[in-house]
């Protein structure tokens, strides 16, 4: 993975998030029934009671965890398969982005819409029962979390690489966390969010 800030190559955070949106449409990973409210900024419901989340939500979640060229990314939650698609733009070709999914439908219809893009180099997978995350898989430099914790989950902390940032909503707050070079955890808090519950 690369550490560079983006402006390096003569981008901001704001045209990279640009870029990934435009090259992955939201029509693209919804059902039929809501894909004419593409354009609406809230979420809309997916198969087992899940939604794809609104836009600006999305956004503000991908800018809070700075996904680098080059990163390995967990996308916990991955639903429509939105979220992994944009990762997988963000990462690049020499990136890993893997997206984990507990409804079966959910895996199904994300794995068909990924497909669509052609980034090999992101997936999607079932969630093992009563694990969350792919600790066998880890550790990740970027963990993103699509579901409401009540508290911050340790296991996904614990796959976290060295420099690595987990963002997750817990318990009403979007909390981000960084593991340093030496292992400790630093915690931050930013606005109120609403999520279906992680599980």
């Amino acid at each position: 993975m690369t550490d560079e800030p983006p402006g390096e190559r003569g981008e901001t955070e704001d045209a990279r998030l640009d870029e990934a949106f435009e090259a992955t449409p939201r029509t693209a990973f919804l059902p039929e029934s809501v894909r004419a409210r593409w354009a609406e900024d809230r979420p809309l419901p997916l198969a087992a009671g899940m939604t794809n989340s609104q836009p600006s939500t999305v956004r503000d979640m991908l800018r809070l965890l700075g996904v680098r060229r080059g990163a390995r990314v967990l996308d916990v939650g991955s639903g429509s398969g939105w979220t992994t698609a944009l990762l997988a733009h963000l990462v690049g070709p020499d990136g890993e982005v893997i997206g984990v999914e507990i409804e079966p439908e959910l895996v199904t219809f994300g794995r068909d819409r990924l497909d669509r893009m052609r980034r090999p180099w992101a997936r999607i997978e079932a969630a093992a029962p009563g694990v969350l995350g792919r600790p066998e898989l880890g550790p990740y430099d970027r963990i993103l979390v699509s579901a409401m914790a009540r508290r911050l989950p340790d296991a996904l902390v614990e796959q976290l690489a060295a420099g690595g940032v987990l963002l997750a909503p817990v318990a009403g707050r979007m909390v981000r966390a960084r593991r340093a070079p030496a292992g400790d955890v630093t915690l931050e808090q930013f606005g109120a969010y609403r999520f279906v519950p992680l599980r």
